[in-house]
């Protein structure tokens, strides 16, 4: 039998070097939010011959009056510009200046952006709330030695950390690459949240069905609930993470960083379900119990 968690706290000290790193970054650099929650307008655009250089793109388009104006290259010939609100006229009157064609074109003004950021943090509350119900739910009937409230927090620290690690990341992208946080990239952090949850579950039920197993310890059980599990767990996410990585490297713009989310999400929650959470309950319960001792 593996000793999943005999290491553990090399996984807690690993973990934690994620996670305070990844705070850390998110303090300094803060995220960089798409159009979608500020506003804005987000073009992109293909020349027909050679791409102009963005010091060019950005004194074509001086006389617009478009405020603070980002040009991000894309492919061989393409462009992305994300500039202030472009009404229809001048969009109109940009895409005849630049001499392109046009790929994509999306204009949110700043009112419904407000609106977006503010029911994305409901949504995202709520969904992290309904996750410790079901489980402290699904759980109810374990009472020994952790109630099944003790499950849920072990799965949200879990859930923290794998969702903290995808935000650090994008917090440096965009500082230096200016990656912007947009719609797609909050449903692939939802569907983080659904895989994390998923793996956790896995796991904790079959600790649930272990536990009735005579002359054997709570971290005896977590070992074998761990080792049953593995492999479900790691097929699980591969065959996710190939289709991921496939459409980062060869899907369009648009997925790109929907797929990086998936695959940064995915990978720390495979390792979370197998490393942190589980472990979690290990260390919980041995520091009740020398709590316990101490009274005596």
């Amino acid at each position: 039998m593996i000793s999943f968690t005999k290491y553990r706290k090399i996984y807690f000290v690993f973990s934690a070097i994620l996670i305070i790193s990844s705070i850390t970054f998110l303090l300094l650099f803060g995220l960089k939010l798409g159009i979608d929650f500020t506003g804005g307008s987000i073009l992109e655009l293909e020349f027909e011959n050679s791409r102009p250089s963005n010091q060019e793109i950005l004194d074509r388009l001086s006389e617009f009056n478009l405020g603070e104006v980002y040009v991000q290259p894309t492919g061989e010939k393409g462009v992305i510009l994300r500039t202030g609100f472009i009404d229809q006229e001048s969009h109109q009157k940009i895409i005849k200046k630049l001499e392109a064609k046009e790929k994509r074109f999306n204009s949110i003004g700043p009112t419904i952006g407000k609106e977006l950021k503010s029911k994305t943090k409901v949504v995202i509350g709520l969904a992290l709330l309904s996750i410790l119900f079901y489980i402290a739910l699904a759980f109810r009937r374990i009472q020994k030695p952790l109630r099944s409230w003790q499950y849920g927090i072990a799965s949200l620290i879990a859930l923290f950390h794998d969702i903290l690690i995808p935000l650090g990341v994008f917090s440096v992208l965009g500082k230096f690459y200016g990656v912007e946080i947009t719609i797609p990239v909050i449903t692939a952090l939802l569907t983080v949240l659904g895989y994390s949850i998923n793996n956790t579950v896995v796991v904790f039920d079959r600790i649930r069905e272990n536990l009735f197993r005579r002359g054997v310890t709570f971290e005896e059980t977590v070992d074998i609930s761990l080792g049953q599990t593995l492999g479900r767990q790691i097929n699980t996410s591969l065959t996710t993470l190939f289709v991921s990585f496939a459409i980062f490297f060869f899907g369009g713009e648009t997925l790109k960083y929907f797929a990086l989310t998936l695959i940064l999400g995915i990978g720390a929650g495979t390792y979370s379900s197998i490393f942190l959470a589980s472990p979690i309950l290990v260390a919980w319960l041995r520091w009740r119990q020398r709590k316990e001792k101490e009274k005596e």
